[in-house]
């Protein structure tokens, strides 16, 4: 379920805030409350993943859209892309491209941010950007709209391939 956006914006708000004040801290844990999409913020979260990670947060709703980039519809490796250009930093633009430059992680060391790659129909074509506690933000397919979901869940449980860190 998607929260209103207003509230989804006050909610990512705090968030960066919170991200810009636990900068010093050794850890920090922030909770919403269910309704909101989660970014999990460790505390060696890249400042760049966890906003590129807020800035995907901020897309949930807009329209998937094949070769999209924009806030008008977004393809999935448009959002990586888009995501990670507002938050500073330049990522290449196609899932495959993705996977060759960005610097393989192992499940248990994903940080918020980190762009997770899956195999769908037989081949790697569809990526996410991790946003901690399981979760990660992605603009599924033709017909659907920019969503949150779970890792545990059966089909990403399966087509999950591995997790790449922009450097």
């Amino acid at each position: 379920m998607i929260a209103q956006p207003a509230r989804i914006i006050r909610s990512f708000a705090l968030a960066i805030t919170m991200l810009g004040l636990a900068s010093a801290c050794s850890s920090t844990a922030v909770s919403w409350d269910a309704a909101t999409p989660r970014v999990g913020m460790d505390s060696g979260a890249p400042a760049v993943g966890a906003r590129a990670a807020a800035i995907a947060v901020d897309q949930v709703g807009v329209p998937y859209r094949y070769g999209g980039s924009t806030p008008g519809g977004f393809d999935c490796s448009g959002l990586v892309q888009y995501s990670y250009s507002q938050a500073g930093k330049r990522v290449p633009r196609t899932t495959g491209q993705l996977w060759s430059s960005t610097i393989a992680v192992q499940p248990n060391e994903m940080r918020v941010g980190d762009v997770l790659f899956f195999k769908v129909g037989g081949k790697m074509s569809h990526v996410g950007l991790y946003l901690g506690r399981q979760r990660f933000v992605h603009a599924p397919s033709s017909g659907r709209r920019v969503a949150v979901a779970s890792l545990d869940s059966p089909f990403y449980k399966s087509a999950f391939m591995r997790a790449g860190r922009p450097q």
